[in-house]
């Protein structure tokens, strides 16, 4: 599989990275560490309690770095969580609202997660 069949199948914008890290070599030493640097599971664990501070911090995270490298589908999930926990905003979601978000962002993550693993040979 090559990089941009991978950005394909994760509903990625391929075009956007490489405007972003200009280098298909960087997309892939970036894309490989995704998986393996734990923000999304940060912001998943602080979803079990809702805790509003690490909902911020750990979704404003994976906002970035899914900006960074294309996620188009991760990026706007973790956005909407992001603005929902923003210190000063109102709340506009309910707790199962938000709940139900992050099992779309966690089935996101697993289908990218497992392309990923398919695109290294891992």
């Amino acid at each position: 599989m090559t990089l941009q069949e991978l950005y394909q199948k994760i509903g990625g914008d391929y075009e956007k990275v490489i405007r972003i890290l200009r280098v298909e070599k960087l997309v892939d030493k970036h894309i490989r560490k995704f998986t393996k640097s734990g923000v999304v599971d940060a912001m998943l664990e602080a979803g079990k309690d809702l805790d509003p501070e690490r909902l911020f911090e750990t979704s404003h995270a994976v906002k970035g770095v899914c900006g960074n490298l294309g996620l188009v589908d991760m990026y706007n999930a973790s956005s909407e969580i992001s603005e929902e926990f923003r210190p000063g905003n109102p709340r506009k979601m309910s707790d199962d609202e938000v709940r139900e978000k992050l099992g779309r962002i966690s089935a996101l993550y697993d289908n990218i997660a497992g392309e990923i693993r398919l695109y290294t040979g891992e």
